[in-house]
């Protein structure tokens, strides 16, 4: 199970939220690619990295950072929030990152969608960030009509190899992560599967390589310290 230590950009900065509420923002550092190179000094080879301005509005005001990230580590950069467009998935591409993730879009545009997948393959993941037992749009802001089977199952039967999950009750809680909802996807569904949201503890880490998950994605827990990155880096090889 590969490790995505995370970064959540907003106004050039690494911010975390707490449960998709962008009133309760914490700032963590105004310097994203000291992070970056932490992580890669802790031994990651993987980051994931969401442009909150980018999800709430569907542009790309953080794309010279994500950029400077992908082409000054050596890390595997994967970034998501507000990409809508082949236009944007491709402004990406040609910056360095290796994957990018597709969230409203996959939801409410399956032209692109196909487009994007059968043009880039593994090169797109689709988040699927559920509220209530519903995928959720807009930066999380609305619900859509999809409860989370019927979207796997679609998005399945489209060719999308990647999925990202996050239980946006979960996410920032630090309460632990929905594990029995990571342990029934990966029983349904033929894909690669990254938990994301909640991932508090090193317990949570270990249930989750357990599971043999494709991924598993880090976020305040490490900046709270309560999660060594290396450590947790260790338990899954």
């Amino acid at each position: 199970m590969y490790i995505f230590p995370a970064i959540d950009l907003y106004n050039k900065c690494a911010v975390r939220l707490f449960k998709g509420d962008y009133n309760q923002m914490t700032i963590y550092s105004e310097n994203p690619i000291e992070i970056a190179r932490d992580f890669e000094n802790a031994g990651a080879t993987h980051i994931h990295m969401v442009d909150l301005e980018g999800a709430k509005f569907g542009t790309t005001p953080n794309i010279e950072i994500v950029k400077q990230i992908a082409n000054e580590t050596s890390l595997f950069v994967e970034i998501g929030g507000g990409i809508r467009n082949m236009e944007t998935v491709e402004k990406y591409l040609e910056t360095g990152v290796s994957r990018v993730i597709l969230g409203t879009a996959a939801v409410q545009d399956e032209t692109f969608l196909k487009e994007a997948v059968s043009k880039y393959s593994d090169k797109i993941a689709v988040g699927a960030d559920i509220k209530d037992g519903y995928v959720a749009v807009k930066g999380w802001l609305e619900k859509s009509e999809f409860t989370l089977d019927a979207f796997f199952e679609k998005m399945q039967s489209i060719g999308v190899s990647y999925m990202i999950c996050t239980d946006i009750s979960k996410d920032g809680a630090m309460q632990g992560t929905n594990r029995k909802m990571y342990e029934d996807l990966k029983k349904k569904y033929n894909m690669n599967i990254t938990a994301s949201g909640g991932v508090s503890t090193m317990d949570d880490v270990i249930a989750l390589n357990n599971m043999n998950l494709y991924g598993c994605i880090i976020g305040k827990a490490y900046y709270t310290g309560d999660i060594n990155l290396k450590e947790s880096i260790g338990v899954t090889k």
